[in-house]
């Protein structure tokens, strides 16, 4: 059996979706740690599940670069830092900004009022030092303005991207002063309510930015980094 911490059964009728993002969140939380052995059948086990859908899940979560395999040698969490992630964090910065110019029209007084309150919630994560909460919140934030720009592609690119990220911040939160995130997640918002593009743009390039210098401090697994 893995030694990990418990799985929550599954419920729901779509089981391979289910499993998926199951263990995609371990992953992405680190429960799952890179390097950890992924064997279906004790997945499966966990789960609750027969073992067809945790191949699948599994086959997927590899295609988003979490999961790597070697036909009859092994099937294991991915590593954390690489070529993949930075490949990832600059689409992910120029989706953002892309959809900063193309959602600002259509941000009006409760999209700002809603994302000003998830920087709050962010804040306050920040200072009880709540990781998961934190994370949570910078997710909801910056994804007010993907769904006000309404482009389906580039929300699904977001949610395969974003992934290879979030666990980065997981393993890495504490060792970046995320007050400076909470400053720039307000000067965005302050941008936006003035109705200026290009200054939004360029807050959320930098906000992007910033996680990709990151990986050259501190390639691996296990310095944990400040969230954009």
């Amino acid at each position: 059996m893995l030694d990990v911490s418990p799985l929550p059964k599954v419920t729901r009728p779509l089981l391979r979706d289910e499993a998926y993002d199951r263990i995609r969140q371990a992953i992405i939380d680190g429960s799952l740690a890179p390097g950890t052995p992924l064997r279906d059948a004790d997945l499966a086990d966990e789960l609750g599940l027969s073992r067809a859908p945790v191949r699948q899940a599994l086959l997927r979560l590899a295609g988003d670069g979490l999961v790597e395999s070697k036909p009859q040698s092994y099937t294991r969490v991915a590593a954390i830092a690489g070529d993949e992630v930075r490949d990832a964090v600059q689409l992910v910065r120029a989706l953002h900004e892309f959809t900063i110019r193309q959602a600002l029209p259509r941000l009006g007084a409760r999209q700002i009022a809603e994302m000003r309150a998830a920087n709050e919630k962010f804040a306050a994560a920040v200072g009880s030092g709540d990781v998961a909460a934190a994370i949570a919140a910078d997710d909801e934030l910056h994804d007010i303005p993907v769904r006000a720009g309404g482009n389906r592609a580039v929300a699904a690119t977001l949610d395969r991207y974003t992934p290879l990220l979030r666990r980065l911040e997981y393993a890495r939160f504490s060792s970046l002063p995320a007050h400076r995130s909470i400053r720039r997640h307000t000067e965005l918002v302050d941008a936006i309510e003035a109705g200026d593009a290009v200054t939004a743009a360029a807050i959320t390039s930098t906000i992007w930015s910033d996680l990709e210098a990151s990986l050259d401090t501190s390639p691996e697994t296990t310095d944990p980094m400040e969230t954009p």
